[in-house]
């Protein structure tokens, strides 16, 4: 088989194209590579030009909807500040269970680091940054905090010598 590399490209079903693409691109700072009005549909440069890309789909306003899930490599400081950023662009940052945040969160078994919201169709979005930290898959998901604590290297007790 052949082997695969990394994700090229991946595509969100939106209900309002105009609202969609003032989201990716004005709120997240996405690049626009392309918009084929005829086909409503707008394409964004994720990272470097020609890396990866992110392609919205105006579907309509059916009352089905499919909640799709996409993440997002970032630097830890970049995630670190996410809280802060998207609830000042009036997005709530969720932890992995749903729940509103006020940090991230860590996916031990990886390990990584993490922060989920939404965009105005539903879609699951995440911030991820990968942890140069060996594995700890007993942890479970964590928040932050958790994390920096069982990473602290413990200290003998002095007292009972």
């Amino acid at each position: 088989m052949i082997p695969i590399h990394n994700l090229f490209e991946s595509h969100l079903t939106v209900a309002d194209l105009p609202r969609s693409m003032s989201f990716y691109g004005d709120v997240l700072g996405l690049e626009l590579a392309q918009v084929f009005s005829e086909r409503k549909v707008a394409f964004y440069w994720i990272g470097p030009k020609r890396n990866s890309m992110l392609g919205i789909w105006e579907v309509g306003s059916s009352p089905q909807k499919i909640m799709l899930h996409v993440a997002f490599s970032v630097s830890l400081q970049d995630l670190l500040d996410a809280p802060a950023r998207l609830k000042a662009a009036n997005i709530i940052p969720r932890d992995f269970d749903g729940n509103a945040t006020e940090e991230p969160v860590v996916l031990a078994w990886m390990p990584a680091a993490s922060l989920y919201f939404h965009d105005p169709d539903g879609n699951l979005l995440e911030f991820l940054t990968m942890l140069p930290d060996a594995p700890r898959p007993e942890l479970g998901v964590i928040s932050w905090s958790s994390w920096k604590e069982a990473k602290q290297p413990v200290m003998p007790d002095t007292a009972a010598r």
